[in-house]
């Protein structure tokens, strides 16, 4: 089985809240590989929105995603372009 790791820092100002956690879990959603994302010593299912909430991960924090089946290193991928633009947040002071 194929195997793919990336490694990502949030750089979105309110870091892993809701809607981004949910962008993760929709887009690992549309894999068949097994994928988690871990922070620090904690890792959670990248399919799941609350265990992502969980790593409570602020803006600078450094994620590590793996992936493990036939399509890991697509998931990889797609997960790392998503937390890399900054889940299209524009980061507006208001």
């Amino acid at each position: 089985m194929a195997t793919a790791e990336a490694t990502v820092v949030l750089s979105n100002k309110m870091g892993m809240h809701a809607r981004p956690s949910t962008q993760i879990a929709t887009t690992a959603s549309r894999y068949v590989a097994e994928i988690t994302i871990a922070k620090d010593d904690m890792v959670v299912n990248a399919k799941s929105v609350l265990e992502l909430l969980m790593l409570a991960a602020e803006c600078g924090s450094q994620l590590i995603i793996s992936a493990d089946g036939p399509d890991a290193k697509q998931a990889t991928e797609a997960l790392a372009k998503l937390v890399e633009g900054r889940f299209g947040e524009l980061d507006v002071d208001a």
